[in-house]
Parts: structure tokens; C-alpha cells; sequence
């Protein structure tokens, strides 16, 4: 996919296919340091490393067994900057609905500390002009990719080397972020997806009536959760701008925080404000905590 974005004169992270612990070191020797080692078919940023040094590139390797049986991985550069995603639904190539989405913080600081209370939020403000550039470039890459009617889902980052591409799939996010998409702007994207493939054509326009957001608030260790603290000061600040959330009963085993944006404790907000939403979000992060029993 890499290959094909550059030839098509795309921004992306050098990358390359290593089948040994040889072949990563000699892609590091070429870009130095930090670089990132992950699946080339994996799940979000599960089995993904960040390699800051020799150590931390063996150990990488020994995790995917390379030379040892295990599938090649995809090591790149590491990209400095900001984390988000443009997504759309797309006929013949070309989006018909465009959508687009941030992580606070990025998905691997998220990942490294479960002290972390991670976010993601989809603007409504995704026809400024900030986001021309993304969102012209993310044009380009669903038809150098050749992609046609089908929904698509690309990551990006925007940094001091400007924007690089990350990858795209054509599938919708996972998380159930489409769930996001739909309660912002008064659509049904799941209906809009059969109507693309069957009739080729949607029927919608996005209202962009509302920034929505997931904020996750994780337990500080494994156990069984005891209960929470500052619950009903989140239900407060927050009266009438939660649509969905989870709250995990006394008792309930907690889950691994790789599982997911979806794992343990999270709530789902909305507000025609994308700032306000953030601040939310901050509170529910800063405020809500979940004890945990043996």
C-alpha cells in the first residue's frame, strides 16, 4: 500500500517488510531511530513497538518470532505529530460522505499508561478550511488505491514533517465509531452503506449538528471493580450530553486496556461545540475514577 502511495506522490513514513531481526536493523541503519514495528495485518496498535534503541528492536523481534516462524513485520519511521483519521463512504471513488475524527493522546502513548484516560472526537467542523489539505489528499489516496464504492478508513498525522498518511482500509473504523458519526449528524450510515452498494447513490446530507466523543477512563490495575469515585459529578457537568456510555458492575473482572477504546468504563458525548466537547471529555478523564478489588 505504501508503495503505491508514493508512486502516486503521496506523503507517507518510509516503511519496509522485514522478516528478520537483520532486515530491521538494516532499515534503521538507513532512517535511525525511533521506528515503529507492528503487524502488517493487525488490529489497531495491538503487537505494535515503538523502537527507541538496539534493546527495544530485539525485543520486537522476539515478540513476532522472526526467523524463528513468525510472519514479516512492517517497520517505518516514526511519524512526530498529532493522530487522527479521515473516513468516508465512497462511490466509484469518490466520498460522498466525508468524516473526520482525532485521538487525544495518540493511540501508542494511550497504549503505554493505563493512568491515561484516552479520547476520540469527530469534529463537525470538517468543511473548514484547516482541513482542506487532509481531506484533498485523502481524495487522492482512495483513487490511487484504486478503491470504488465502498466505505474507507485512513489514518493520518500532522506534524513537523507536515501531514504523512499512516494506512487505509477500506472498511469502516472499528470501535463502533460509526456510531459517532451517525448521532452527530442525523444519519444512518449503516442504511447510507446499503444504498451505496445497492443503488449507488446516498441519500443524505451530514448536519454536522454535533462534535461527538468517546472518552475511556481505565482501572488502575487488574481485578474486580469495586465501584467509582466522582461518578455523580460527571453526571453534573455532563447532564444531557451523555448518549452512551458503560459502567462495568461491582464484581465485574476487569479487561486488559489493549482490548480497545471500548474496554472497562467509557462514555459517549455530544455537544454542537467541538471545544466544549473536548472539555468534557477532559473532566470525565480528570474526574471519574474506578476502584479495583483482588
Amino acid at each position: 500500500m505504501k508503495e503505491a502511495l508514493r508512486r502516486a506522490g503521496l506523503p507517507c513514513a518510509d516503511y519496509a517488510a522485514a522478516a528478520s531481526l537483520a532486515e530491521l536493523a538494516a532499515f534503521v541503519e538507513r532512517t535511525g531511530y525511533p521506528v515503529i514495528v507492528k503487524p502488517r495485518a493487525g488490529l489497531g496498535s495491538q503487537q505494535t513497538y515503538r523502537v527507541d534503541d538496539r534493546v527495544v528492536l530485539e525485543r520486537a523481534a522476539r515478540a513476532h518470532r522472526l526467523g524463528d516462524g513468525g510472519e514479516p513485520v512492517a517497520v517505518e519511521e516514526f511519524v512526530e505529530g498529532h493522530e487522527g483519521f479521515y473516513d468516508t463512504l465512497s462511490i466509484d471513488g469518490e466520498p460522498r460522505l466525508e468524516f473526520i475524527s482525532h485521538y487525544y493522546p495518540s493511540v501508542l502513548e494511550a497504549l503505554s499508561d493505563r493512568r491515561v484516560a484516552p479520547q476520540i472526537a469527530a469534529t463537525n467542523r470538517v468543511e473548514l478550511a484547516s482541513y482542506d489539505e487532509l481531506r484533498a489528499i485523502g481524495r487522492r489516496v482512495i483513487r490511487a488505491l484504486g478503491l470504488g464504492t465502498t466505505a474507507t478508513h485512513m489514518e493520518w498525522f500532522f506534524g513537523p514533517k507536515g501531514l504523512k498518511i499512516s494506512e487505509i482500509g477500506a472498511r469502516p473504523p472499528g470501535e463502533r465509531l460509526w456510531d459517532l458519526y451517525c448521532s452527530g449528524n442525523d444519519l444512518d450510515l449503516y442504511r447510507e452503506w446499503a444504498n451505496a452498494l445497492v443503488h449507488g447513490r446516498v441519500e443524505v446530507t451530514p448536519s454536522r449538528r454535533l462534535a461527538t466523543g468517546s472518552v475511556q477512563v481505565r482501572p488502575p490495575r487488574q481485578g474486580r471493580v469495586d465501584g467509582y469515585r466522582g461518578l455523580d459529578r460527571v453526571r453534573a457537568r455532563c447532564s444531557g450530553c451523555i448518549w452512551a456510555h458503560e459502567l462495568p458492575p461491582p464484581g465485574r473482572r476487569t479487561v486488559p486496556i489493549e482490548k480497545g477504546y471500548l474496554a472497562n468504563t467509557w462514555f459517549r458525548l455530544r455537544h454542537p461545540d467541538y471545544d466544549e466537547l473536548r472539555r468534557m471529555m477532559d473532566f470525565v478523564g480528570a474526574t471519574l475514577r474506578v476502584r479495583v478489588t483482588d
